[in-house]
């Protein structure tokens, strides 16, 4: 880098992109050095948000600006594969949104291209940066062997219409790809175990006419026979309903979060105790990471956690399509 501040080019300026360039401006040390979207208009409209930065539509020609180190992107997850493989191939650290390909081949072909290139890859698992995830893997060190995780993130709808993108199974890969992967990622990263199967099954609760299922029931099973059960939802009404509920037990002791609170209490053989969540803002905490891993820290997720919840994202939606249990092997083979 030329300077000690990074530059960083975010692609893709829909409603996720605020949520990484808040982030941006409020990190010491990083600056948003432009925006790419293929729409001239929202490309024009977020640099005049962020003060007139630098805009186009053409990532390549974005990519070559100077003072652009790094890329965040924001745009939808079948574009995931492609755009990468040009971010790497410029020579630039990426993060990019969950999930990180559509595909498991797709995935492990841009795990392959950053670690070529000697460049830092990483998939923006928020939840993994969040206070009470984070709090949660904490906690867990203090029940023993953990062997049940029960997680709910119960919401209702988000998007604008069923015309966008996300209702869209051939651009999004699905729910449980899509949003899903939060879950299935967090269990898995909370158990520190391998998944062996999952079994899933989707409703379309807000229409039948919807492309993808809007509440999803995933189960997952673990070497060693751990178990994680998990429940995601973006029809539940009203639209603003927001709900999380988690439970963790294991052979000494157990974590309980209900309901939305933030803070979770710890069950073990000293009694109960409060484990304090207050929020905090997981999209800062992950850019940090992300810049931290650039200066040689270690990763927060490691790219091998983000193919691999790919393929129980995948696992999922196979399991919902054909009504019986998928193994993660056959999705990975």
């Amino acid at each position: 880098m030329a300077t000690d501040t990074i530059g960083i080019l975010l692609v893709g300026a829909g409603f996720i992109a605020d949520a990484h360039s808040a982030a941006v401006s409020a990190t010491p040390g990083a600056r948003i050095a432009g925006i790419v979207d293929t729409d001239a208009g929202r490309a024009a409209a977020f640099a005049r948000s962020q003060g007139g930065i630098p805009h186009t539509g053409d990532l390549a020609a974005a990519l070559a600006w100077p003072g652009v180190d790094a890329v965040i992107v924001c745009t939808p997850n079948h574009t995931h594969a492609g755009i990468g493989a040009a971010i790497a191939a410029a020579g630039k650290h990426l993060l990019i949104e969950k999930p990180l390909a559509t595909t498991v081949a797709d995935a492990r072909a841009l795990q392959a291209a950053f670690d070529d290139n000697g460049l830092v890859l990483a998939a923006a698992h928020t939840h993994r940066a969040y206070d009470y995830g984070r709090a949660v893997k904490d906690a867990v060190a203090g029940i023993g062997t953990p062997f049940l995780v029960r997680l709910a993130i119960l919401g209702g709808w988000i998007w604008p219409d069923w015309s966008a993108w996300v209702a869209d199974p051939a651009r999004s890969g699905g729910h449980a790809l899509h949003n899903g992967v939060h879950l299935l990622d967090l269990a898995t990263w909370w158990l520190g175990a391998e998944p062996v199967e999952v079994r899933a099954r989707g409703r379309k609760q807000t229409a039948a006419e919807l492309g993808i299922y809007d509440y999803l029931e995933m189960v997952v099973t673990y070497e060693g026979g751990a178990t994680a059960v998990c429940e995601m939802s973006r029809a539940h009404r009203p639209g603003s309903f927001n709900q999380r509920e988690l439970f963790v037990a294991g052979t000494g002791g157990v974590v309980r979060q209900d309901w939305d609170g933030e803070s979770a209490v710890l069950f073990a053989e000293g009694g109960p105790a409060l484990v304090p969540a207050a929020g905090g803002n997981g999209f800062a905490v992950q850019l940090r990471a992300w810049l931290d891993t650039i200066a040689g820290a270690p990763p927060l997720m490691p790219v091998s956690d983000a193919v691999r919840a790919v393929a129980m994202g995948v696992a999922a939606e196979r399991s919902i399509a054909t009504g019986e249990a998928v193994r993660i092997e056959e999705v990975l083979a």
